[in-house]
């Protein structure tokens, strides 16, 4: 059993930064895919990033990101903390939503993580 708990949630300004943690525990996750999903008010929980792509392509391993923070968000980990980290820059107004961690197979499909955050709120204002 894996248990994660997101961290650094707050308001910011259009153009500013946050960084966002997930702390593991119960079992070491330096094995297993880190990935951040988000949902806004009355939407659907959608991908932001996994730090190992598990799809079989040519990326497989690497970082992938979606299409609308590519370039802004950068994924990482510290295994020694069993930590994993979204760090977000330029933010937009429309980044605003509630972040998860998940930790699981590496997809972008919410179904392919077996554990998952209770959500820190990111609110972006213009």
């Amino acid at each position: 059993q894996v248990h994660l708990v997101e961290s650094g949630g707050g308001l910011v300004q259009a153009g500013g930064s946050l960084r966002l943690s997930c702390a593991a525990s119960g079992r070491s996750v330096s094995s297993v895919a880190m990935g951040w999903f988000r949902q806004a008010l009355g939407k659907e929980r959608e991908f932001v990033a996994v730090d190992m792509w598990g799809d079989g392509s040519t990326h497989y391993g690497s970082p992938h990101y979606a299409d609308s923070v590519k370039g802004r968000f950068t994924i990482s980990r510290d295994n020694a903390k069993n930590t994993s980290y979204l760090q977000m820059n330029s933010l937009k107004p429309a980044d605003t939503a509630v972040y998860y961690c998940a930790a699981g197979s590496g997809s972008s499909s919410t179904w392919s993580y077996d554990y998952w955050g209770q959500g820190t709120q990111v609110t972006v204002s213009s």
